[in-house]
């Protein structure tokens, strides 16, 4: 491997970013919007799948499509100045392009909202893409030639899988240690803090 063909995918929620507070407010408010109960503490236990996998939970299937639309509307206003980075999460993107990479971060939150996440938090990734879960995350690393995937759900390591990808796994979500590990991670990080030694050991 040469430094200038290394690309590195990372999630987004809980991986780079916690978005909890952040989510939490944001689904606060569609509550009160909606006159719907939304179990809020949690919902945000729960992060890593699509939006509507969440709602379905809340509301019925025909009202989906328009509460996922009205959320991802009221987020910018709710969720983005309560969410903070990640230890670490700074220090592994500039690690990568550090190194002559580049970082990409594959998500399944709605492409314009995870920009102003990161925008926010001047995370300088190189590249977003949205709404891709699990194996269909694949599609945006193939595309970018990503060697390594880094997330934090059980669903970022079959996207890696999928691509044929190195699965690094961080243990900051919903998924423990031991449940990314029997997923198939190729190795388990603590959290990002982690990963610039990591990195440098496996371009090494």
């Amino acid at each position: 491997m040469t430094s200038r063909a290394l690309t590195v995918g990372f999630d987004l929620d809980m991986t780079l970013i916690d978005s909890r507070p952040g989510i939490h407010a944001c689904y606060q408010a569609l509550s009160a919007q909606t006159g719907t109960y939304i179990d809020c503490d949690l919902a945000v236990t729960r992060l890593g799948p699509p939006l509507e996998e969440e709602l379905v939970n809340w509301f019925p299937a025909e009202r989906i499509a328009d509460i996922a639309t009205l959320y991802r509307a009221m987020y910018p206003t709710h969720a983005i100045t309560g969410t903070l980075a990640l230890p670490g999460a700074r220090e592994a993107v500039a690690a990568v392009q550090a190194a002559g990479g580049r970082a990409v971060v594959v998500t399944a939150k709605y492409e314009p909202n995870a920009k102003l996440h990161l925008e926010h938090l001047r995370i300088d990734a190189d590249a977003v893409v949205g709404n891709l879960w699990a194996e269909r995350k694949a599609e945006a690393l193939r595309a970018r030639g990503a060697s390594v995937y880094v997330g934090d759900h059980t669903g970022d390591v079959r996207g890696a899988r999928t691509a044929e990808a190195y699965s690094v796994a961080v243990a900051t979500g919903p998924c423990d240690a031991a449940e990314l590990r029997a997923a198939g991670a190729d190795v388990v990080l603590t959290d990002l803090t982690q990963f610039p030694a990591w990195l440098e050991d496996y371009t090494r």
